[in-house]
């Protein structure tokens, strides 16, 4: 079953629960991310009278928010097309290897896309902590330790699927540079 955010918080809690493959670790990382955004575009929407730009980074975390959450179902498919490629028959030919292959490379790239997203939710939340309402500092550092939060599991899970399938460590890499960053902007955020 493809999780779905559209379901009462409680349902899809239930499913990540749940005996199912999915949603996982990657879901949980995508909803992180796209909480910890929704808190950015809060937190800046109540700092318009301290941040000129505040309407446009509340704007451009509601774009991270929508990807973010978009990638909790991406995540849930791309982990079902590595259980169904292991689930293939061995063959001479192969085929099944090849499958295998694709399908961990997708599962690598869904999470180091949910990296990059929390990097750049982490940094703006530190920008609204630092210099946003005041009175929203606490949501924007929360937001900025939960975007963290999502890019270092999400990067676990890159590295994972990595190493599973042999893939050029490369993707790895830049998804440590994101958990770099975001690891940044939190500390960041929590001394503003």
């Amino acid at each position: 079953m493809t999780p779905s955010l559209d379901l009462p918080v409680g349902q899809f809690l239930e499913q990540v629960a749940a005996r199912t493959p999915a949603p996982g670790g990657g879901g949980g990382a995508a909803l992180t991310g796209a909480l910890a955004a929704g808190l950015v575009a809060m937190a800046a929407r109540f700092s318009v009278a301290q941040l000129p730009d505040a309407e446009d980074l509340a704007a451009a975390a509601d774009q991270l928010r929508c990807r973010a959450a978009e990638l909790v179902a991406e995540d849930a498919q791309a982990y079902g097309r590595v259980l169904d490629a292991f689930a293939l028959p061995r063959d001479a030919e192969g085929e099944r290897d090849r499958r295998v292959r694709e399908a961990l490379e997708r599962a690598a790239a869904v999470p180091h896309e949910m990296t990059e997203i929390a990097a750049q939710v982490a940094a703006m939340a530190a920008r609204v902590a630092g210099a946003g309402n005041p009175n929203l500092r606490g949501d924007s550092v929360s937001a900025a330790i939960l975007a963290a939060a999502s890019a270092r599991s999400a990067a676990c899970l890159v590295d994972i699927n990595v190493a599973l399938g042999g893939l050029a460590g490369d993707l790895s890499a830049r998804a440590a540079q994101a958990v770099a960053a975001a690891d940044t902007a939190a500390q960041q955020a929590t001394a503003s």
